[in-house]
């Protein structure tokens, strides 16, 4: 006879299968809640984006960066590429004296799990990324001046930069520019079709510690630099800062081995009344390498500079600085060779700026030495040229106690100016002596011309 199992058992092996298969059912549950998740996020993984990951990128950001705002655009997402895309990014300052606008962001190779599983910004997860934008604009509005940067492009895998162009200049013309203030002001232009940036540490440079780069290439630069003459020099002004002194005040590490500039133009302006023709003297198709650009560093660094290009788009020129950019003194060593040229070519910047006009002479050749300790400009000028006459020139208009003080002087020097200086003459040749102070308002480019200039005003006698 066979034994009926008890009750008790029964219950038992009910209860427990009762089990495994509710268990079962909530891990088919589960497991197809996820893969539908999953396949909703492969296949539209672009609500995700821009409803959870995109305030997440933000509140990160702003975390980090306390003193900014962000706002991000529609985003796009593909996850077999790992590649994302945001219409538009708009970042500015809580005071709103500096804003940025970036126009078709995209980056790939983005390390999602840093950026989830960490609540405060990570650049490491960008270390396999490349990052590529159509523009970035960066606005001042305060001081009017904008920079724009089209098509940059970030290999970080590769360590490079590029540029298709960059331009920095104001949202007002010249004249607005230097009505804004009652005292004298230097205006800039800058405009370079392409910058190549190679062995750059981008990710310390998110973390905000060292900028490093091994190699920078700008082709094709333009700089435009307009003094208005015609208002007093602010005194007890914040001095324009020289490369030793804004380096120096970088509180981040810089380390940059050499910088190539190909095919530089500048153009130096002076003028004396409003919508007057400024006098300009130019630099063209000239070409600097640098090597040794640092700072903070253990040893003292000295920045070399050799450069060759045309004065005036006539004079072959050469250029060489030494700058020992870690010391505290703006100190600095140059010197150059300049070969032959008409110096009536320099009349387009003699007779605004001196109210003078060459009638003839030749340039032979010339060179210079000039050493700089602690903002003291002293060295030697060797010009070789003939012929040179001069003669008040009477194109200028203006007539004032500036005018009459240079005619008088001009009229009290007009006899012993030198209108030959060649080796071969009887008399001795003479030699320019450099001596110029540096002037609180002088920028570092003004700084070199005004010395040379000093010997050149020594040699001619004026």
């Amino acid at each position: 006879m066979i034994k009926k199992p008890d009750n008790g058992n029964e219950d038992f092996d009910r209860g427990n299968i009762s089990t495994r298969k509710f268990v079962k059912n909530v891990s088919f549950i589960i497991g197809a809640l996820f893969l539908i998740s999953l396949i909703i996020l492969v296949l539209f993984p672009d609500p995700f984006i821009n409803t959870f990951l995109k305030n997440r990128i933000a509140k990160s950001f702003e975390k980090e960066y306390p003193e900014y705002t962000i706002q991000l655009g529609e985003m796009k997402y593909s996850v077999w590429n790992n590649f994302l895309e945001c219409d538009s990014i708009k970042l500015k300052t809580k005071d709103s004296s500096f804003t940025c606008s970036v126009d078709s962001f995209s980056i790939s190779g983005i390390s999602w799990i840093k950026i989830l599983t960490q609540s405060d910004f990570n650049p490491n997860a960008f270390s396999n990324s490349i990052i590529n934008s159509e523009k970035i604009i960066l606005g001042y509005p305060e001081s009017t001046q904008e920079l724009s940067i089209k098509k940059p492009h970030i290999s970080l895998p590769d360590s490079e930069l590029t540029t298709s162009s960059l331009k920095y200049h104001y949202l007002i013309d010249d004249e607005q520019f230097f009505a804004k203030s009652q005292f004298r002001q230097t205006r800039f232009r800058l405009d370079i079709s392409q910058i190549k940036i190679t062995g750059l540490d981008f990710v310390s440079f998110l973390k905000g510690t060292t900028h490093s780069a091994r190699k920078i290439i700008l082709q094709n630069v333009f700089a435009d630099i307009l003094l208005n003459k015609d208002k007093p020099v602010e005194e007890n002004v914040f001095a324009p800062q020289m490369p030793n002194e804004s380096l120096s005040s970088i509180k981040e590490i810089i380390k940059i081995d050499s910088l190539e500039i190909r095919n530089g133009n500048l153009k130096y302006s002076e003028r004396f009344a409003v919508n007057a023709v400024p006098g300009i003297i130019t630099f063209n198709k000239f070409n600097i390498y640098v090597s040794g650009i640092a700072n903070h560093t253990a040893q003292p660094e000295t920045t070399i500079i050799n450069g060759d290009g045309l004065f005036m788009n006539s004079a072959a020129m050469k250029v060489f600085m030494a700058i020992p950019l870690s010391s505290k003194e703006f100190s600095l060593r140059y010197s150059g060779t300049v070969g032959k040229m008409n110096i009536a070519e320099l009349n387009v910047f003699l007779e605004p700026v001196e109210n003078r006009q060459v009638k003839s002479g030749v340039i032979q050749s010339a060179t210079y030495n000039i050493n700089v300790n602690s903002g003291q400009a002293s060295g030697n000028l060797r010009v070789a040229y003939n012929d040179l006459a001069i003669a008040i020139s009477n194109k200028d208009a203006r007539v004032d106690k500036v005018l009459l003080n240079r005619i008088s002087n001009f009229v009290g020097h007009m006899f012993i100016i030198r209108t030959t200086n060649l080796p071969n003459e009887k008399d001795s040749m003479k030699i320019g002596e450099i001596n110029y102070l540096r002037n609180p308002g002088d920028y570092f480019f003004q700084y070199l011309w005004f010395s040379l200039r000093s010997g050149i005003g020594d040699v001619v006698g004026f």
